[in-house]
């Protein structure tokens, strides 16, 4: 069950949504953090599910984001998010062609760590044609989720993800 499912998170539009307003998806209020140079908002809600889904026996979490190396060194400390020992795929890495390079860093991670099943999680899939129809290949090997980029990872997209990540541990 080692490689069974990897988790690739962006953070800007999912985590971090863009310019929110009102209440979050979860009901509550956004928290603001001051991460690095700007600051953030995120829904401690969010923050919590995501720390327990990572945790799960069997699922591999990775960040794909243009914060790239900022994500776990300065946005985990900022909101909580327990990411900050998270492999990171960059933009310069395997896959830097002229193709959309998380497509092209997903594709490489998914041939070196060959995992069962992948969880895509980034606000921009809903626009990316060519990711679409790589993730068509793989049927339901593969989960896109494409979030609403004013309100991030909702409630029910994140109920989705974890009916297709493995179950968690049981409780002894």
């Amino acid at each position: 069950m080692e490689n069974a499912v990897t988790l690739y998170l962006d953070v800007d539009g999912v985590v971090c949504p863009f310019g929110p307003t009102g209440t979050t998806p979860w009901g509550s209020a956004w928290r603001h953090a001051y991460a690095g140079m700007l600051e953030v908002a995120y829904a401690p809600e969010l923050v919590t599910e995501l720390n327990l889904l990572a945790q799960r026996p069997g699922l591999r979490c990775v960040w794909l984001t243009s914060w790239e190396e900022l994500a776990p060194a300065v946005l985990c400390p900022a909101t909580g998010l327990a990411g900050s020992q998270w492999p990171v795929l960059t933009a310069d890495g395997p896959g830097g062609g002229a193709e959309w390079w998380k497509l092209e860093a997903l594709q490489a991670d998914v041939g070196r760590n060959t995992p069962e099943r992948i969880i895509w999680v980034d606000d921009q899939l809903a626009f990316e044609g060519r990711a679409q129809a790589w993730a068509r290949i793989l049927g339901r090997r593969a989960l896109l989720v494409s979030p609403d980029p004013r309100t991030g990872l909702s409630p029910g997209d994140l109920e989705a993800i974890l009916a297709f990540a493995p179950p968690p541990q049981p409780q002894v």
